[in-house]
């Protein structure tokens, strides 16, 4: 396998991971800049080309509110997860669940559903 094509299967992995760390990470208002801050330090490392087109995604969506504030000497527009928004995280928060619990036995060997 080449490094272009293992790249390109990381990327499909992270896309939808990427949906749902915003999404959560929206639970409390972030500007741009903040809100991929506060995912790199959690580990979840994305630039600014991926990010700011999945905030307006999201937000044309109907899944984030947002507004212009004032804050160190300029406006900036904060993000936060509109009412939609907060009921589809905990679904996906739910099928997130799932699947770990479905996949993560097949990672580690532990299938205990595999005894015929």
């Amino acid at each position: 396998m080449t490094t272009a094509q293992l790249d390109k299967l990381k990327l499909e992995l992270r896309r939808g991971v990427l949906v749902l760390a915003v999404l959560a990470s929206l639970k409390t208002p972030h500007y741009g800049y903040s809100l991929r801050k506060q995912l790199h330090e959690a580990g979840v490392d994305i630039d600014e080309g991926t990010l700011y087109p999945l905030i307006r995604r999201l937000a044309d969506q109907g899944l984030l509110d947002s507004e212009w504030q004032q804050g160190d000497g300029r406006e900036r527009r904060y993000y936060q997860l509109s009412e939609l928004g907060a009921e589809l995280l905990e679904q996906l928060i739910q099928e997130w669940q799932t699947l770990n619990g479905a996949v993560t036995p097949l990672l580690t060997g532990n299938n205990d559903k595999e005894q015929n």
